[in-house]
């Protein structure tokens, strides 16, 4: 399961929200619309982001429709440690990075 965390959050564009995403429900179950109102983000960003979490079985869902709630797996509440532990790293590997204009993020070397 470590392994397929750093996968899905650092290894990818959108990781930063969907850590936000499962930060979330950890605290309790959200519809997309309180999802996306709650962390600032355009709703069809939530739900792109939902279904990425609902297929690879971090998040699961109520009946589906309008007003959907959100929940994080068994899986991912038995693993919710591992997951704080790589959204720690991840935060402190994201501060080294500093983005200039347009061009490509540079990374910053500590010697």
């Amino acid at each position: 399961m470590k392994k397929f965390l750093w996968r899905i959050l650092a290894g990818t564009k959108g990781g930063l929200n969907r850590a936000r995403i499962i930060d979330e429900l950890n605290n309790r179950p959200y519809n997309a619309n309180q999802l996306a109102e709650r962390l600032s983000l355009n709703y069809k960003t939530i739900k792109y982001h939902i279904e990425v979490l609902e297929e690879n079985d971090i998040v699961v869902s109520t009946v589906k429709g309008y007003g959907t709630l959100y929940f994080l797996s068994d899986k991912m509440e038995e693993n919710f440690d591992t997951f704080l532990k790589i959204r720690e790293e991840f935060r402190e590997s994201d501060n080294n990075i500093c983005h200039v204009e347009d061009t490509a993020p540079v990374k910053i070397v500590n010697y």
